[in-house]
This record gives C-alpha cells, structure tokens and sequence, in this order.
C-alpha cells in the first residue's frame, strides 16, 4: 500500500507540474495525447473509489499478480478508448483538467490510506483483498507515469523503487525474467511495446523476444 501511495503521488505530482502546453503533446499511448492520457487517469481514480466501496464476501479469485492478463494489443475499437479523447477535448483548459484530476485522484489517494489491506473488495467480475487491488494498480500508475513522460524528457520519471516492482510483477505475470542488463524502465518500455527494441536489444532478449510485447488488461 506504500508503493501504491508513492506511485500515485508521483503521477499525481508530474501532472500539476506540466505546462500547459504539454497538453496538446503526444503521450506514450498511441493516439493518445497528454491531456487524453490525464483524462484517463481521472478514470482511473473514479475506479479506485468505486473499487474501494464496493464489499465482497466471497473469497479472493485473483490476487496483486492474477488481477492483470496479458492480451492482444489494442485494436483502437474500444468504445472507451474512443470516448476518452472527445472528454478530454471537452474540458477546454489544461488547468480543468488538472483540477478535476487533482480533486478526484486525492480523494482515491486518502480512501486507500485509509482503507483496510486485508478486506475484499470486488472489481471486474473478480474478487481480491484490497491490499492486492492497490498494489495491481502500483502497475497502472507507474506504466501511465512512463506513457506521460515519454516526450518530455524535462518531467520527473517514476520512483525507483516501483519501477523494479512493476518489472518484477510483469515478469511474474509474463512468466519470465526479463535480461538483467536492461533498466527497469527500459525493461518495463520493451517489456509492454512502449518502446521497440533494436536488433541489438533482441538478441539480449533471446527466445523472449519472440513473445513482445506482453500487453496488460
């Protein structure tokens, strides 16, 4: 829950501290520009607080590892992904956006602070402890805190300590360990397509090269 608090804060963070004109550049999701990728994320918290007060009594399907599957690459179909630019166009202002992101994403920030590691709660048709819904989303966070930054070299990466976090709960979920002399945030670009690896880079990778990239849902 600490890596959870941490990775949001930072993403949080490297929002309000964009210039306004960042907005309108391209975010490291294809399509997608800033102000889409912070539109997202105001989603995203409205779906933490949801999460968080939505109870269950059955015991846990899924945990912090099994809660993510690994899934064929966006085909640019989804009702949702479409939906996301035209709500982002809508709110006119960067500072709008940031308000709401702001207002949204630190109310979701104290609910999981304040929430109990070791109650269920249920989310896409799945059950889990709270504790391992937030440290699912330490993945979310981190992964969007790095589509974020990818044209703004100026803006504050990830911490370090949920960069090696998520790489180790990627090569978790893909199965594999990814070569040790690549960074955790290039493992982690390679390891989800953000970033296409160099021939050079392939040949590190060996047989697991053959399975790029290892998409999350």
């Amino acid at each position: 829950m600490d890596l959870f608090s941490r990775s949001w804060t930072a993403l949080l963070t490297a929002v309000a501290e964009l210039p306004d004109e960042y907005f309108e550049l391209p975010s490291g999701c294809t399509g997608w520009l800033v102000r889409d990728l912070v539109c997202h994320l105001v989603i995203d918290a409205q779906d933490v607080l949801i999460t968080l007060v939505t109870p269950a009594d059955t015991e846990p399907t899924v945990d912090a590892v099994t809660y993510w599957r690994l899934v064929e690459p966006p085909t640019g179909e989804d009702p949702l992904d479409a939906l996301i630019p035209r709500l982002a166009a809508a709110y006119g202002e960067p500072r709008l956006l940031k308000f709401h992101l702001d207002d949204v994403g630190s109310a979701a920030g104290r609910a999981a602070r304040l929430a109990d590691p070791a109650a269920r709660v249920g989310t896409r048709g799945e059950v889990l402890t709270t504790g391992d819904y937030l440290s699912a989303y330490v993945v979310e966070w981190t992964l969007h805190h790095l589509d974020l930054t990818a044209h703004l070299p100026s803006a504050v990466e990830p911490p370090a300590e949920t960069l090696a976090a998520v790489r180790a709960s990627l090569e978790r979920i893909a199965g594999t360990a990814f070569p040790a002399s690549f960074s955790d945030r290039d493992a982690l670009l390679i390891g989800t397509g953000r970033r296409t690896p160099t021939g050079a880079e392939k040949a590190e990778w060996g047989a697991v090269a053959a399975q790029l990239p290892f998409i999350l849902g």
